[in-house]
């Protein structure tokens, strides 16, 4: 039931400042993160971890971008590079960055096609 005399937040902007303890934008690690980074867990979930953080732990099993994990959790960039960023810095996942081709590690056709695959499973 919700007080009459407090007005709702339609935009959720209250949740996320709750989400992330009032951060707008990742923190504490230098990793700058971007919709092609891949996520990929490196512990377990605890007990008393915050929600968002278990989901995170619990998609990324296997590599996810951010850009597929944030369609999952249904969370804005800037909220989920916060949280990742702490998952990160708690050492819980790592990320990836996608090879370019300029580098000399595959193709840009076969980057897309695997962000193209993750998507078509969404």
């Amino acid at each position: 039931m919700t007080d009459p005399h407090r007005p709702t937040d339609p935009s959720g902007l209250e949740r996320y400042y709750v989400l992330t303890g009032g951060r707008s934008g990742p923190g504490g690690s230098a990793f700058s993160l971007d919709v092609a980074t891949l996520i990929v867990t490196r512990t377990a979930p605890v007990a008393g971890m915050q929600r968002e953080h278990e989901e995170i732990l619990r998609w990324c099993r296997d590599p996810l971008s951010v850009a597929e994990l944030g369609a999952h959790l249904g969370l804005p960039f800037n909220i989920l590079a916060v949280l990742v960023t702490d998952l990160l810095d708690a050492g819980r996942v790592e990320a990836r960055n996608p090879l370019s081709a300029s580098a000399g590690h595959g193709s840009d056709l076969a980057l897309l096609e695997e962000v193209l695959s993750g998507l078509q499973r969404l």
